[in-house]
C-alpha cells in the first residue's frame, strides 16, 4: 500500500508560511534530501488554495521537480486543470482508495486545512518536516485544530551545515 507523507518547510516556532504569506525564509542552497525525496513519489496532494497559487506560477518546471499526478482537494471547485484529479467529497473513502491503487508515495504538500483534515481522519502515514533555523514570531501554523493526541515514532534525523534539521517520523 502506498503512504501519504506529509513533506514541509517548517519554521522553529512550527509556522509554514510567514505573517503575510511569504516563504522567502526557506533555505535553497542546497538539496536538502529533496532528490531522494522525490524518488520515493508520483503523486501529490494539494488543497484549493495551495492550487489556485500554483495556477499564478503558470506551468513552469521547477528544476528538480518531477512530473506528478496532482489530486486538488477541494469542496469549492468544479473543475481543475487538465491531468489534475479533483477530490471533493468522501475524502477518506477516496484517498483510501488512492492508497490502494499501483504506484509509489503520495505527497501531502498543503496546506494546513488540508494536513489538519488529513490526520484528523488517520490518513497520514509519515511526517518529514524541515525544520529551518528561523523564527517568524507568526504566520500560519502547521498544525491547528487536531481533535486528538497524535504518538509519532522518529524514523530519521539529519542536520545540514546551514542549521536545517531534517525529521522524520512515522505515525504509530
Amino acid at each position: 500500500m502506498r503512504k501519504v507523507i506529509l513533506g514541509l518547510a517548517v519554521s522553529l516556532d512550527g509556522f509554514i508560511e510567514g505573517p503575510n504569506g511569504e516563504y522567502d525564509w526557506c533555505l535553497t542552497d542546497q538539496d536538502y534530501g529533496m532528490s531522494d525525496f522525490f524518488k520515493r513519489i508520483d503523486s501529490i496532494f494539494i488543497g484549493r488554495k495551495s492550487y489556485e497559487l500554483s495556477l499564478t506560477m503558470g506551468d513552469a518546471e521547477m528544476p528538480g521537480f518531477p512530473k506528478l499526478k496532482e489530486y486538488v482537494f477541494s469542496n469549492t471547485l468544479h473543475d481543475v486543470r487538465p491531468g489534475s484529479v479533483l477530490v471533493g467529497k468522501n475524502v477518506e473513502n477516496e484517498v483510501k482508495r488512492i492508497k490502494e491503487e499501483p504506484g509509489k508515495d503520495i505527497w501531502l504538500f498543503g496546506g494546513a486545512s488540508l494536513t489538519t483534515s488529513m490526520l484528523n481522519l488517520n490518513l497520514v502515514d509519515e511526517i518529514g518536516l524541515a525544520v529551518h533555523p528561523v523564527i517568524l514570531g507568526g504566520g500560519k501554523s502547521l498544525f491547528h485544530d487536531i481533535t486528538k493526541r497524535i504518538e509519532l515514532k522518529l524514523a530519521d534525523a539529519k542536520t545540514y551545515s546551514s542549521g536545517l534539521v531534517s525529521l522524520t517520523y512515522n505515525l504509530k
